[in-house]
């Protein structure tokens, strides 16, 4: 654990979800194989695309509609879309595949539960701080354990942007009542969490490595205020 920042009293504690509080990226997977077996399944066109040709299409909405970049459930139903017109499904059809295989992805994404010592360890932050969610994904949290831990969990989307805006932050702000100091944001993104929160007046606290990964550089003009190793940490100062 690191200290580069002396922390300031705080009075409630914000989490980013992916690999902060679990491993994202088998989550992830299965979710898009699962993606895949569906869309495969229900309109076989699709076989003919490959991994890249649905990339390509992302990145060619991304820019063209730049507002896709802040909401995910969005963004994957346009692709989705595009890519069944694309592929010769009717309007009709390609609409209707779109919202079904952002249903389908959904579905996956969350189908697993927090473990058990990150369950004991948000109980036991829960009897001293107000504990709330800010996440760029778009996990469901009470599927995943959170709905009773968490008083709400804010995701970008309807014109909320991803962090390191400080969108989601002024909201949790203004719905905690509180200052921008008595917040401590906890992240395993320096480019999301840690700037996020210093840019929005947060305290900020680094989990790195993270689950499943590692950010070996950090932008010194952000340090944050905590950096800290394995998550079960947060007890030793809080």
């Amino acid at each position: 654990m690191r200290c580069y920042i002396k922390p300031e009293e705080i009075s409630a504690i914000s989490f980013d979800l992916d690999d902060t509080l679990y491993n994202n990226a088998p989550i992830i997977e299965k979710a898009e194989a699962e993606l895949a077996r569906f869309l495969h399944y229900k309109y076989p066109r699709t076989s003919q695309f490959e991994r890249e040709d649905w990339f390509a299409l992302k990145r060619k909405l991304q820019k063209e509609r730049p507002e896709l970049c802040h909401d995910t459930g969005l963004a994957r139903v346009s692709i989705l879309t595009l890519g069944l017109r694309q592929l010769g499904y009717s309007v009709k059809e390609a609409e209707a595949g779109g919202v079904e295989g952002l249903n389908c992805f959904l579905q996956h994404r969350s189908d697993f539960c927090l473990s058990q010592p990150v369950l004991e360890l948000l109980h036991h932050l829960k009897r001293k701080y107000r504990l709330v969610g800010i996440t760029n994904g778009n996990v469901d949290a009470d599927r995943i354990g959170l709905g009773s831990l968490f008083d709400f969990v804010l995701s970008p989307g309807n014109g909320m942007r991803m962090k390191p805006a400080p969108d989601m932050f002024k909201v949790a702000l203004d719905r905690l009542n509180i200052s921008a100091a008595q917040l401590l944001h906890v992240g395993d993104s320096h480019s999301s969490d840690v700037m996020g929160a210093r840019l929005a007046g947060c305290q900020s606290l680094w989990l790195n490595p993270a689950f499943g990964r590692s950010e070996a550089e950090q932008a010194k003009a952000y340090l944050p205020h905590i950096e800290i190793d394995n998550i079960e940490q947060l007890k030793l100062f809080l």
